[in-house]
């Protein structure tokens, strides 16, 4: 029987997901959070036939193709095992990809683009290949040397991080208001429009400094163009600014803020603590760790380590 090549995206440019696919050794799929796919469930009850087709369709050994674009991949990767319902990836850049399957996979350094749009100018998040192109492509790659990668022994996958146990008193009311706007938020004809920047950070991120001890003389919007400026003291000066918040549309993707804000630093003069956030995922960039994100919280998906972001949020 012949090998059958199929396509999975890793996520839009904004929310890339892949160098977890392949540091992990999976491809993932959502969305996860109705729990693990069975043939006796309905395909509405996971948005469609996607999750059956990557559940009951693959065969162990059918070639993967990580699509960076409609026209371009990434990775080529193999399957190596049947499907799987992992929970430790329920908030991967604030997506629920828990539908999961193991992938040996074969990073391109610079990509591979075929120069048409192979994948349709739509493509599907998991299909099948059926262009020929594509399909010799791949065929011709996994005959290729170095094939040790084939058999290689799986990354290990993370271990599932529990919930928080006990939230904070003092941000409880604001997480009781973000799970319940959420589902609001994803139910269009019932609520509309999505928030715009400027109401998600009255509804959350000014709430949540209040919550977090800074009062409101030591928070400024918009001050020289920065979404939310906190300062350590007053007067309200560059050099007594404690960290920055830049804020994004829900769902715009909060990890392509960081560039931005660290521009707003340069033209203040000043290097500080970075704060990205779409009013209910934040991700704090260490300016001592050469701006690495070094803490995270999901207001709905609340984990043990969203106290580290709590805290280096808190006014000292």
């Amino acid at each position: 029987m012949s090998r059958t090549v199929w396509q999975i995206t890793g996520g839009p440019p904004n929310r890339s997901y892949a160098d977890l696919f392949v540091r992990h050794g999976v491809a993932l799929l959502g969305p996860g959070d109705a729990g693990a796919w069975r043939s006796e469930r309905r395909d509405e009850e996971f948005g469609g036939h996607t999750i059956q087709r990557f559940a009951a369709d693959v065969r162990p050994d059918d070639a993967v193709l990580l699509r960076s674009g409609p026209t371009s991949i990434s990775a080529v990767g193999l399957f190596a095992g049947d499907y799987q319902y992992l929970p430790q990836f329920d908030d991967v850049n604030g997506w629920d990809l828990q539908h999961a399957r193991r992938v040996r996979w074969y990073p391109i350094p610079d990509g591979y683009d075929f120069g048409t749009p192979v994948f349709g100018a739509s493509p599907a998040r998991f299909a099948k290949v059926r262009r020929g192109e594509v399909v010799h492509y791949t065929e011709r790659f996994l005959a290729s040397p170095p094939v040790q990668w084939q058999v290689a022994p799986l990354p290990a996958l993370p271990a599932e991080e529990p919930g928080l146990a006990q939230i904070p008193d003092c941000v409880t009311g604001l997480v009781s208001q973000a799970q319940d706007l959420a589902r609001l938020y994803n139910e269009g004809e019932a609520f509309g429009d999505l928030p715009t920047e400027d109401e998600l950070v009255a509804h959350y991120v000014i709430p949540l400094l209040r919550a977090l001890g800074w009062s409101a003389e030591r928070i400024a919007v918009k001050w020289r163009d920065v979404d939310v400026s906190v300062f350590r003291a007053l007067p309200r000066r560059a050099e007594s600014c404690h960290f920055i918040i830049e804020a994004k549309r829900l769902g715009g993707g909060v990890e392509g803020a960081l560039r931005q804000a660290q521009g707003y630093l340069t033209e203040l003069g000043i290097q500080r603590d970075i704060v990205v956030t779409d009013g209910i995922r934040y991700r704090l960039y260490a300016v001592d760790r050469g701006f690495e994100p070094v803490a995270y919280a999901n207001l709905i998906r609340l984990k043990g380590s969203a106290l580290a972001l709590f805290e280096r949020m808190r006014r000292p």
